[in-house]
């Protein structure tokens, strides 16, 4: 196996590592109910006449369980980004439920409307965060670790 092909297997198996923690952190958020399935029950009503008055009602249940009146978090604007991935990737490593909730509420991707626009964004740019950063995964891959690490940071 010459040089080349050592590289693409290494940047194959990190661009597959990256992916998959993408994909564990969207269904965690799926089954948590943070985010709602796409078509989740979703309906869109409008009603025009020629009276030029005009009725619109939209209605959204994707029986989001999210509790709003807990502990209020910290500012997460005042995080650099990599914190902010640093505290996503914990979360997802730690197993619990209730912590990933928490980061996400932290990071301020969950909202009294529901999922903020831009977590999408930071979805994306999170798997590439993950592919420089190595070395901070391997140090939290466990969920004695993680949690250790989620306990000392979370309220940063």
């Amino acid at each position: 196996m010459n040089r080349n092909a050592k590289i693409a297997l290494g940047c194959g198996g990190a661009g597959c590592l990256g992916l998959i923690v993408v994909v564990i952190v969207v269904v965690v958020l799926v089954v948590t109910g943070i985010v709602p399935m796409p078509g989740a029950n979703r309906n869109f009503n409008s009603n025009y006449n020629s009276n030029s008055n005009y009725n619109a009602n939209a209605n959204s249940n994707s029986n989001d369980n999210v509790n709003t009146n807990s502990e209020s978090p910290s500012s997460s604007s005042s995080m650099s980004d990599d914190d902010k991935h640093k505290l996503l990737m914990a979360a997802s490593f730690a197993n619990d439920t209730e912590m990933m909730q928490r980061v996400i509420r932290k990071l301020g991707f969950i909202t009294d409307t529901g999922v903020a626009p831009d977590y999408a964004q930071f979805l994306q740019e999170h798997a590439e965060w993950a592919h420089r950063n190595q070395e901070f995964i391997n140090s939290v891959n466990t969920q004695e670790s993680a949690r250790a690490y989620l306990n000392a940071h979370i309220d940063d």
